[in-house]
């Protein structure tokens, strides 16, 4: 156990003596700091198996055996090597990610990833944690950016390496919301780059690409991409929700 967790341990009863555990979602008291209330759980919608064996896509009540491609992927083969959500975008993880990403919850950063790491299989050999990058002006509005925080805790739950600053995101683009397929292939066009003091490491790397939600996979497209051509060897995507209305 490293130190750090060893004084955070050490001064639980402390903290939660001064600051009552609490539900980050309706305020029920809780037993310990560590994530939500039975009742708000259970609103979480969790992604099941069986499941395409190319992204991850659960299947239907008509589901097939295990090992089958859903139609998406039959008729557009991801360049992905699979999507692992937590859960899947309904109103409560909508709720959460409102907190964690414009609410400075950092707090839920940890609770998050474990839901990540869940649905991850297992990461053999040496893999880096790359996060979906922010550009700087938004950076600098917000203050942190969510997908490294959430980066940190994944790497540290599957023994990844983290590199925060292996992808960057050197124009601006719009909110995606509410665009079209062509007009967010425009509108991320050129805006994720490969950090050239980076590419080495990317090279012939096996890549977890860390975002909080995906909804269009416009932008986990784009990054996939950009990481294929810099000779990444595999790249999963990794998300905390995922919009997938057809499965809730």
């Amino acid at each position: 156990m490293s130190a750090t967790k060893l004084i955070a341990e050490s001064f639980a009863p402390l903290v939660d003596l001064v600051y009552p555990p609490r539900c980050p979602l309706c305020g029920e008291g809780l037993a310990a700091q560590v994530g939500l209330c039975t009742a708000c759980w259970s609103e979480l919608a969790i992604p099941g198996e069986p499941a395409c064996d190319r992204c991850q896509r659960p299947f239907g009540d008509d589901a097939p055996a295990l090992g089958h491609t859903c139609p998406h992927c039959l008729a557009r083969p991801p360049r992905h090597d699979g999507i692992a959500a937590g859960t899947l975008y309904n109103d409560t993880a909508r709720q959460l990610v409102l907190r964690f990403k414009h609410g400075r919850k950092i707090a839920l950063a940890p609770m998050l990833a474990r839901l990540v790491a869940a649905r991850l299989p297992a990461l053999e050999g040496e893999w880096l944690a790359v996060p979906v990058p922010l550009h700087r002006t938004r950076l600098w509005k917000r203050g942190y950016n969510q997908s490294v925080l959430l980066a940190r805790e994944l790497a540290q739950l599957t023994g990844a390496k983290l590199l925060v600053d292996g992808l960057v995101r050197p124009k601006a683009t719009p909110s995606l919301g509410g665009l079209g397929k062509a007009a967010r292939a425009r509108a991320l066009e050129g805006a994720i780059a490969v950090n050239p003091a980076r590419a080495g490491q990317l090279e012939g790397a096996k890549v977890l690409v860390v975002d909080d939600v995906l909804t269009s996979g416009a932008t986990s497209n784009a990054c996939v991409e950009t990481l294929r051509r810099a000779g990444a060897a595999k790249v999963r995507i990794a998300c905390f929700s995922r919009v997938l209305e057809e499965a809730l």
